[in-house]
């Protein structure tokens, strides 16, 4: 356990890492606007403008589809210092919490495949997130629901995540933040931004954080650093120069792969405590995460902006890994095995991006638009060292007294070397046919080669298509807009067949169409929306490699492609109802079936709620108050036990709500206090059910924290 009191230098040294400036210089509240085109806006209503959808600097409600703003003061206020906790509140997208160090996420009853960050990334390079992405970096992060072709080059009608990054500043500024809570936890932050000559035209940034954390789970241990280093400068008064690098260094202990087995042999449910877990505490799971980028900006005459953007990112893992399988007696408890293995990995990805933006004069009105080409190639490389003996759990009822012995481990073998090579062209306007008439369209075409192998098997293939989009906005009122949009779906899957190989990419339409509005000078908007998709051979989960299986790693995934159809209506809100009262969330209700009517995809949540709302009090040293609410509908999955009448017998999890609570004082000039509860009812409830196992999600817990800034 480290000491906490080393976390507060780690902070500020900031750790020697960085992040890099999107596409202008930011700007300070209330100055004037330069073209902006992967964010939002600064200023009041940063939290109602977007350019993650299209490219286009537009506010959420010219935007013809459903976007949620995360910010930086919700992100401080409930201390939402993990992508995993910030994505399970936002409204419509599941977190599915598989194992400890890898996780997964779902919108409108589809995986979330499109990541990126200042609206740079290119899909398919991998939807699992290893480790825990942490939030200090970021200004905020954009969620755009549904399919986004213009600026991801595929139409997967789940999400797209954009990350947006913190900016170097001309104003000095500088913020730390220790805090400490249940199970072991121990965090510091450090950020200073400023201007580095007395012109402003040179600027940096340093931002650091070090987070040392146990686990409601038994052995779980995790140990993470990140830090970023960035510099802006102005060559000349129109272009614009950034550098960055970021590191991220995330060492687990005591991991869960999968997860717990979750039916006695006769499918009746085992009975667990919240902290039980089929590790062991020489299992280990390292993910080592760096990013270097460059980016050259040009503002042109008029509002024309072009942006170059080159970026490189490697991640290296390292990890020893304990798996568990078996349906165990319900008499004895036993008949739980366990296979483990010694996983290095190398990833390596080079992007670049070219775009222009900006808007012209047709027929006696102004038009928007942006168009670009972006190139992609990762390589990713995976070794395998297989335990050599099996290990018995014993009885599963005594799992708290489980401690086995670590096996030996086989000499390392290069299980697979695969190349991904992806070009994509994309272009959006933003057409004023008349005062209160808009129409945004744009198309996407994308080539995408792949070669190498895995496990023995051949992973080659080649895929292109061109996506279209298409959307139409009318201003029923000042306040609110009704909008369509349409797009062709082409989804190219990672996800592999019970032979190793990879699925043929997924195809179909998504529509969506509703209503949004702004009120209070678009400090407050709102929207409510009907949608619609179908994929044609979406990745099903079908089943996990086992041990002595020579298909795939065991403890993996394969799949099945199935014919998959989503609708729903989604309502959200978010904004300053008043000047001190801010409110954020959304409800969704989903229906997910096969072409034949059958229910799919069972694990995800037919209705989600998601509320999130803060009050501040000036005159009472700006005391803070806030709650969090989340809920979801109850869940299930197939067990692959059958009863006496030959049916499958289903693993059930029902309906739950969460609640947070928040409570933020200023105790000096520059120094706040704050406390947050987290789970405040102590529900138990399981992370997902996707694959059949699971592990409890947190119980009720507490994080103190002391932040100065100046």
């Amino acid at each position: 356990m480290s000491d906490p009191k080393r976390l507060l230098p780690l902070a500020t040294l900031a750790c020697l890492a960085g992040t890099m400036l999107p596409v202008a210089r930011a700007q300070e509240a209330g100055g004037s606007s330069d073209i902006i085109v992967t964010g939002a806006r600064v200023g009041a209503a940063a939290l109602n403008q977007s350019g993650s959808a299209t490219g286009i600097d537009l506010s959420l409600k010219e935007t013809p589809q459903s976007v949620s703003v995360i910010d930086r003061q919700r992100i401080t206020d409930f201390q939402l210092t993990n992508v995993n906790d910030l994505l399970s509140t936002v409204a419509g997208v599941t977190v599915e919490r598989e194992e400890t160090d890898r996780t997964e996420y779902t919108s409108r009853g589809f995986d979330i495949t499109n990541f990126q960050v200042d609206s740079i990334g290119l899909p398919l390079f991998y939807s699992i997130q290893n480790g825990a992405l942490d939030t200090v970096l970021y200004d905020r992060v954009e969620v755009v629901r549904g399919a986004n072709a213009i600026m991801t080059g595929i139409g997967n009608p789940s999400a797209t995540v954009d990350y947006v990054r913190k900016r170097p500043t001309a104003k000095t500024q500088g913020e730390i933040t220790i805090e400490a809570g249940s199970f072991g936890e121990y965090r510091g932050e450090g950020d200073v931004s400023g201007a580095l000559n007395a012109s402003g035209t040179l600027r940096g940034r340093l931002i650091g954080a070090r987070d040392d954390y146990g686990s409601w789970l038994d052995h779980n241990h995790t140990d993470r650093e990140v830090g970023a280093a960035l510099l802006a400068w102005d060559i000349t008064p129109n272009l614009t120069a950034t550098l960055g690098y970021a590191r991220a260094d995330n060492q687990a202990r005591g991991v869960l792969w999968g997860a717990l087995p979750l039916v006695y042999s006769d499918g009746s449910r085992i009975p667990y405590a919240r902290s039980a877990s089929t590790t062991a505490p020489w299992t280990y799971w390292n993910n080592l995460d760096q990013t270097a980028f460059s980016e050259l900006v040009w503002r042109l005459p008029g509002d024309w902006s072009v942006r170059g953007v080159y970026t490189y990112h490697q991640l290296d893992s390292d990890a020893r890994l304990l798996y568990a399988y078996g349906a165990p007696d319900p008499s004895t408890g036993l008949g739980v095995t366990g296979t483990a293995g010694v996983y290095p990995s190398r990833y390596r990805q080079y992007m670049a991006d070219a775009y222009a933006s900006g808007s012209v004069m047709a027929f006696g009105r102004r038009h928007q638009l942006a168009f670009g080409v972006a190139s992609g190639w990762s390589k990713n490389v995976q070794y395998e060292g297989v335990g050599e003996s099996v290990i018995d759990y014993g009885d599963i009822r005594q799992l708290a007294h489980f401690d086995p012995a670590e096996p030996d481990f086989a000499d390392l073998v290069k299980q697979a070397d695969i190349n991904d090579r992806l070009i994509r062209l994309y272009g959006a306007a933003h057409l004023n046919f008349t005062d209160r008439l808009h129409g945004l369209v744009g198309a996407s075409a994308m080539w995408l080669t792949t070669t190498g192998y895995s496990y023995g098997v051949d992973q080659a293939r080649d895929a292109s298509k061109v996506s279209p989009y298409a959307g139409l906005l009318f201003d029923l009122t000042r306040h609110i807009t009704a909008y369509g949009s349409y797009l062709t779906i082409f989804n190219p899957q990672t996800e592999v067949d019970a032979t190793d190989r990879r699925l043929d990419p997924a195809k179909g339409s998504s529509i969506e169409a509703g209503l949004k509005g702004e009120w209070l000078g678009g400090r407050l908007y709102a929207s409510a929306d009907w949608f619609h998709a179908r994929q044609n051979g979406l990745a099903t989960y079908a089943g996990t490699f086992g041990a002595g299986d020579d298909a795939g790693p065991v403890g993996t995934s394969y799949y099945t492609g199935l014919d998959t159809i989503a609708e729903g209506e989604e309502v959200e809100v978010s904004g300053r109802v008043t000047d001190h009262w801010m409110l954020a969330g959304g409800f969704t209700h989903l229906s997910l079936h096969d072409p034949d009517g059958h229910a799919a995809r069972t694990f995800i949540p037919r209705n989600s709620l998601k509320l999130s709302a803060t009050y501040q009090i000036p005159t009472w040293r700006d005391l803070r108050l806030g709650a969090q609410f989340r809920y979801q509908s109850g869940i299930r999955t197939t067990s692959g036990i059958l009863d006496s009448a030959g049916n499958d017998i289903p693993i059930r999890q029902p309906g739950y709500v969460v609640v947070d609570l928040l409570a933020a004082i200023r105790v000096a000039p520059h120094l706040h206090a704050s406390l947050n509860v987290r789970n405040i009812g102590n529900t138990k409830y399981l992370g997902t059910l996707e694959y059949g196992q699971a592990f409890y999600a947190q119980p009720r817990s507490f994080l103190g924290a002391l932040r100065y800034d100046y």
